[in-house]
């Protein structure tokens, strides 16, 4: 039994299957479109809130080498999805590359924990943009039925159709195709990166070489059972970070890394990319090195602005503003906020549609979710279904309850493929690699020991929550995915193996 619940599937089929007319995704993205959906889904509320939090709490000025750190823990994973994706530019990213080298429980296991992080991604997000539209629209001297504008805290039972309606629009143009979805990201982009440019400029102006003094603040002790001001960061965590000093740069690291999330979700796309072998690492790396470079200006030019013991936590680019005398940045830091916040549900939606769609592909889920779109070569019924079912989560769900599973299932990943990128190298040397990692294995050791760190700190609520979801999921695969996987049909001569474009095995 354990030789049939590690069996892998060979790259070669991996890239075979994509082949068959009916299952095959239209390759329209280039290196820029990668780039532009790295960059769409990882500036997002980060980049607006957790500035603010860290540099209050932890690092002070010195958040700007925090930004650094985590960048640097994200480029060791970033540079394992590189040579993964070009090597295996096949759609369901981790899920994936853990089938190609770990084996078929394994990929189930991750598989099954990216639907879940992605659709509760896209929720969140959808939420969250909701809040901006709402903040902005009560400033207009507009406001939702408190019926039809569901809050955090709000006393009464309401449908959040703001945040629902967002789904299923963005859920309607990832079916119309690809291409279209890549065109509507770049122009949200374009806004949302032109906002943190001007912060960047107006805010230079505004900065006093006070506020700086001192960069590192003297450390100080934390009392047992102390918790940081913002609720998500505590429910992120669980735990009383270190403040200030050397040790507080690596804790606000910890923290800040949780902006960086969503270069992953590229790899997603390795299928639809016209030059994967090329393109992907370019999309990945250079994603992260853009938002790297715009995070540290940020945080370099907020704690100038105003000094760091009183940052606002809840909107400290705005409040920044505000404090030296220019409110109008306020509304139109927050009108970068709720337009930014569109491309990062889209992704996180495309990365969930694409993982469901390849488990389905290899017979992990039912078949009937992976044929595409006669015309527009997208994967529409797994695209829809999930769509109008994370729309209802995001419409009846409170933004605390689903936050809390989003981050485990990502750092997770983070191992799994770090720790495939060892295996791969070692049982399938002959495989021509484009990218490959450097340092192996350094690199991927190194990247599952900082994954591994924050996993742990994670809050057990977050552990025991996810353990539920991962027992539902040996449910479904030892009761339907082991005997409908297409491997398995292999095997056993029930179904013979795909060559590509429907020739003759």
């Amino acid at each position: 039994m354990s030789s049939t619940l590690f069996r892998t599937k060979k790259v070669e089929q991996s890239i075979l299957d994509t082949e068959e007319p009916e299952h095959a995704l239209k390759k329209s993205l280039s290196a820029l479109d990668l780039t532009v959906f790295g960059v769409g889904v990882i500036i997002g509320t980060g980049i607006f809130v957790l500035t603010g939090t860290v540099a209050k709490n932890n690092a002070g000025p010195a958040t700007a080498l925090a930004f650094v750190a985590a960048g640097v823990a994200c480029a060791l994973a970033a540079l394992c999805y590189a040579e993964f994706a070009s090597t295996v530019p096949v759609a369901g990213s981790a899920y994936t590359f853990s089938y190609a080298s770990l084996g078929e429980l394994p990929a189930w296991i991750i598989g099954w924990d990216l639907v879940l992080e992605f659709a509760l991604g896209t929720a969140v997000v959808a939420v969250g943009w909701s809040g901006y539209i709402q903040s902005l629209m009560d400033n207009a001297g507009w406001s939702m039925p408190a019926a039809l504008g569901s809050r955090e805290g709000a006393d009464v039972f309401g449908f959040d159709i703001l945040a629902a309606a967002l789904v299923l629009v963005l859920t309607g143009i990832l079916v119309i195709g690809m291409k279209l979805s890549a065109r509507i990201t770049s122009v949200v982009v374009a806004i949302k990166v032109t906002v943190v440019l001007v912060v960047i400029v107006a805010g230079a102006f505004l900065i006093k070489g006070d506020n700086y003094d001192p960069f590192i603040p003297k450390e100080q002790p934390v009392e047992a059972g102390a918790s940081l001001d913002s609720p998500l960061i505590q429910l992120m965590f669980g735990w009383a970070p270190s403040n200030f000093g050397v040790m507080g740069i690596f804790t606000a690291a910890s923290v800040v890394f949780f902006a960086f999330i969503g270069f992953d979700v590229v790899a997603t796309a390795a299928e639809e990319t016209k030059n994967p072998q090329r393109d992907m690492p370019r999309g990945i790396l250079g994603s992260l090195v853009i938002c790297t470079t715009l995070y540290v200006l940020v945080s370099i030019v907020v704690t100038g602005m105003q000094h760091y013991s009183e940052l606002s936590v809840d909107a400290p680019l705005a409040d920044a503003f505000k404090a030296t005398g220019h409110p109008w940045y306020a509304g139109f830091i927050s009108f970068g906020a709720a337009v930014g916040l569109t491309t990062v549900c889209m992704i996180l939606l495309l990365g969930q549609t694409r993982v469901f769609f390849a488990m389905s592909r290899d017979g992990l889920l039912p078949r009937f979710f992976s044929h595409v779109h006669p015309r527009f070569k997208t994967p529409h019924r797994p695209t829809i279904l999930l769509g109008v079912i994370i729309a209802i989560l995001a419409g009846f769900t409170p933004l605390t309850e689903l936050a809390a599973l989003v981050n485990i299932g990502t750092l997770f990943a983070f191992v799994v493929v770090a720790i495939g990128v060892i295996i791969l190298r070692r049982s399938r040397p002959d495989l021509p690699r484009s990218f490959r990692t450097p340092w192996v294995p350094v690199i991927p050791i190194l990247s599952v020991c900082a994954s591994l760190w924050l996993m742990i700190n994670l809050p057990a609520e977050t552990w025991v929550r996810f353990g539920i979801w991962m027992a539902a999921g040996f449910l479904v695969y030892f009761l339907y995915g082991r005997t409908h996987s297409r491997l398995a049909l292999r095997e056993a001569g029930e179904e013979q193996p795909s060559v590509g474009g429907g020739g003759t095995p």
